[in-house]
């Protein structure tokens, strides 16, 4: 083990695209990360996430198993994708195993931007090139080509005129 490599926790089962760019400190298993794509130091993706080409993923970020992040993404510092609405240590008095809870997927279509300190909950669909603002909450599904903020984060303004409700923006 060379020097660089004993800050990095990489499992056998990742997958990394070509020109993956990874940052000390990380810890990745069992999932996918595309082409050209940096992940930033402190970061966890775990089992059975995806992450597309020429992603940007910053430091201190989250990404839990069931979520797909689709090419082109930008996720900020420090956000964080939740995969349970319901979470428990225990069912009936013992500690919970992956048997006693369902993974609810997350996916964020390509080219969307989520700001730095976002809290993404589960079984939410953040659109193509969707921007959420820094420190939101995004409880619900978040439309293409929109600006959203807030906790819970809400649209604040379209990014295109013919996506706006009666043709402006808000």
């Amino acid at each position: 083990m060379n020097v660089i490599d004993q800050y990095l926790c990489i499992a056998p089962d990742v997958k990394l695209g070509r020109d993956v760019k990874l940052s000390k400190f990380i810890n990745l298993y069992g999932c996918e990360i595309g082409d050209e794509t940096k992940v930033g130091a402190f970061v966890e993706i775990q089992k059975n996430a995806t992450v597309g080409k020429r992603c940007k993923i910053s430091s201190h970020s989250f990404i839990c198993e069931g979520v797909t992040i689709e090419d082109g993404v930008f996720i900020g510092h420090g956000v964080v994708f939740i995969n349970d609405s319901y979470p428990r240590s225990t069912t009936d008095g013992k500690l919970q195993t992956e048997a006693d809870w369902k993974v609810e997927p997350t996916i964020v279509k390509e080219g969307a931007s989520i700001g730095s300190g976002a809290t993404i909950l589960s079984k939410v669909t953040i659109g193509e090139n969707a921007i959420v603002g820094a420190g939101s909450v995004v409880t619900r599904d978040v439309p293409a080509d929109t600006i959203v903020a807030g906790n819970p984060a809400r649209v604040r303004r379209y990014l295109r005129r013919a996506e706006a409700p009666g043709g402006t923006n808000e």
